[in-house]
């Protein structure tokens, strides 16, 4: 099973809940529809990895707040990134198709350091920057589903397991990377950094 760091401890993950399409600006960037409920896919076990690699020209970064859950709670907060084959996802879209083959590849969920968390969830927000230059931002108020709410709705229908985590959606600027590239994730807890990971694309 793969792992994460938690508190300077290893944790296997059962799996990476993902939420769609939560940020206004994104969907509008991607010209999507606005959904009318809250849009969760999977990713299993075997995509986690500490590692950023380059995939194809069309695969695209989109950088998340995470949320690593314990006796069904937000017990740790992390930086990751959902990497999308976006070619591939475009054409599973146009067929009404699962979008796994695009979203749950192997190494496409990149998951840095988690530490724990007991703070003011309103008070959230994060940056990403690539090659020193800051390209997407995030907080609290910008996401359309807030992260209780979002606990709540995959609950209704699917059980945690202690270690799984939660990724709540990427903002605007998402695009494309190349081998080289310098990745840095941030989260903050309103002016306190909580955690940082970084990553060169390989």
């Amino acid at each position: 099973m793969k792992q994460v760091t938690f508190d300077e401890m290893r944790v296997a993950p059962s799996k990476v809940v993902c939420i769609g399409r939560n940020y206004v600006e994104h969907i509008k960037e991607l010209g999507n529809e606005t959904p009318e409920s809250m849009v969760v896919f999977n990713k299993p076990n075997s995509a986690i990895t500490d590692t950023l690699r380059f995939f194809s020209e069309d695969t695209r970064f989109e950088g998340e707040i995470c949320f690593l859950i314990q006796n069904k709670q937000i017990t740790g907060i992390g930086f990751g990134l959902d990497l999308t084959k976006a070619g591939v996802q475009n054409k599973l879209k146009e067929k009404g198709l699962p979008w796994e083959r695009a979203k749950a590849f192997d190494g496409s969920a990149v998951l840095g350091e988690f530490v724990p968390f007991s703070g003011d969830l309103r008070q959230l927000r994060m940056e990403l920057w690539i090659n020193g230059q800051r390209i997407q931002f995030a907080d609290y108020e910008l996401m359309i589903y807030k992260p209780l709410e979002m606990l709540r709705e995959i609950e209704s229908f699917m059980s945690f397991e202690d270690g799984d985590i939660v990724m709540s959606g990427t903002p605007k600027g998402v695009g494309n990377y190349s081998v080289g590239d310098e990745f840095t994730g941030r989260v903050y807890e309103g002016k306190r950094l909580l955690v940082e990971s970084s990553w060169r694309v390989r």
